[in-house]
């Protein structure tokens, strides 16, 4: 059994309980035992005396007989200066002559005590109690502190079989409960360790502790999320790798065409640089937007805001197409408001947003090639919407299309504009501006993702 395990902690932790419980017990029923018989007697002849100070003189003999058979005590009553004795109780002081009970009066007067220990030659303890009535009339109360050796004696003998028995009982009870509480423990620890393997189809099992239930459950839904991250990951090696690779096959294919062939025709050799130059840009995007995203998602880049023309921003951004719109690989609507549209976001990140969104909406756009962008301004936010009329998205993957390389069948597709990444990196930014997104689809009809910045 390992000495730091929660089976040896919990059976220790009750042991000590129990332990701490039996010394408690054994101080204070053995060796308090006389403190607590003592201070019993005294508080006995204390309430007596309350009572005797409230009473008139007439009753007090009556008080002093039953209060005497009541709590074992014997009293003296003086009054002017004639002697009232109720001296019933075994050893009473009051009838033992060789007691000089002036002398213990005097002492108590003057030196304002309420009683005084005696010992008398049988060695027997005792108190005597003194209530000042006033007009030099007094009581004296006696009662006798009997040795507890004997009771102490038996208590002690008892006392060792208690604590064996409760250590037994505690022993046991320590096992079942430490099993108890320890069993759906080690049963979660056992499934992740299997986790930790890359068994992400493991289920984590609680018992009926309502607590790990709830872990079970975290736990159940991180594994799946684990293998749908692991999933990705192989889908974004796969994907970034092949993307990797066709630009660098086509760069080395053309720079060893023209070194052996077209080098020495001027028109093949510059159409072949043109295509090296386009692929190493395409290499190049690849690579700043995986350093983009990689930054954005560890939170190592700061937003820097600045208030400045949405509609400009949007016109700037549609001047890269003109290559395209002039091929005929993209038709463009654009829907502006008449006046300035002014926001506060980070012009360079809002920049990559639009180009992101844009290049995601050619690569998907139907036979017409027709993108539409509008911003439309409400009471308090705009809405900016980049819409394409292609084969659309269902609903079951309009969450998933956020995530890198995502796409519908595994097979990767070469882009026409943009690495693949684009949804993502968007997904980012957005979020760091607190910029309320998302998608509306039908299939086989039409696709818009929208955004909203607040006014």
């Amino acid at each position: 059994m390992k000495k730091n395990s929660l089976f040896f902690t919990t059976l220790l932790s009750i042991a000590v309980y129990i332990v701490s419980v039996l010394l408690l017990l054994y101080i204070f029923q053995i060796q308090f035992l006389d403190y607590f018989y003592e201070k019993n007697k005294i508080d006995n002849i204390v309430n007596i005396s309350n009572n005797i100070r409230k009473l008139p003189k007439d009753e007090l003999q009556e008080y002093l007989e039953n209060s005497s058979y009541e709590y074992n005590v014997c009293s003296m009553y003086v009054s002017d200066n004639v002697y009232n004795y109720n001296s019933h109780l075994f050893g009473c002081v009051f009838n033992l002559g060789h007691i000089d009970l002036e002398s213990y009066v005097s002492k108590l007067k003057n030196e304002n005590l309420d009683y005084i220990k005696l010992i008398g030659k049988d060695g027997i303890k005792s108190i005597i109690y003194y209530i000042d009535l006033g007009n030099n009339d007094y009581v004296l109360l006696n009662t006798n502190l009997e040795s507890l050796d004997i009771p102490t004696k038996l208590l002690k003998e008892q006392i060792v079989y208690i604590v064996l028995l409760f250590v037994s009982i505690g022993i046991i009870f320590s096992i079942i409960l430490s099993r108890t509480i320890t069993k759906p423990i080690l049963t979660l620890t056992k499934s992740a360790r299997e986790l930790e393997k890359g068994n992400y189809d493991v289920k984590f099992d609680g018992g009926n502790v309502s607590e790990l239930c709830e872990l079970a459950d975290l736990l159940t839904v991180s594994a799946s999320e684990m293998k749908n991250t692991d999933e990705l990951r192989k889908d974004l090696i796969a994907n970034v790798s092949h993307d990797l690779k066709t630009p660098l096959t086509m760069i080395k294919a053309y720079a060893e065409k023209v070194r052996d062939f077209t080098y020495k025709d001027p028109k093949k050799r510059e159409k072949d640089l043109n295509i090296i130059i386009q692929e190493s840009e395409r290499l190049n995007g690849l690579v700043n937007d995986l350093l983009d995203l990689s930054r954005l998602e560890s939170n190592n880049t700061e937003l820097e805001i600045s208030e400045y023309n949405l509609s400009d921003q949007i016109k700037d951004v549609l001047k890269r197409y003109d290559l395209l719109q002039e091929e005929g690989k993209v038709n463009f609507e654009v829907n502006l408001p008449n006046d300035s549209v002014l926001i506060k976001a980070d012009k360079k990140r809002m920049d990559q947003v639009f180009y992101n969104l844009i290049n995601n909406a050619i690569e998907h756009a139907g036979d017409d090639k027709k993108v539409i962008i509008s911003v439309k301004t409400r009471q308090h936010h705009h809405t900016i919407s980049i819409k394409n009329n292609g084969e659309g998205i269902n609903k079951e993957e309009m969450a998933l299309v956020w995530n890198r390389y995502y796409t519908k069948k595994k097979n990767h597709k070469r882009n026409i504009v943009g690495t693949g990444l684009g949804l993502s990196i968007v997904k980012t930014i957005l979020e760091k501006h607190n910029f309320e997104y998302g998608i509306d689809s039908k299939h086989n009809s039409f696709t818009t993702f929208y955004f909203r910045i607040k006014k």
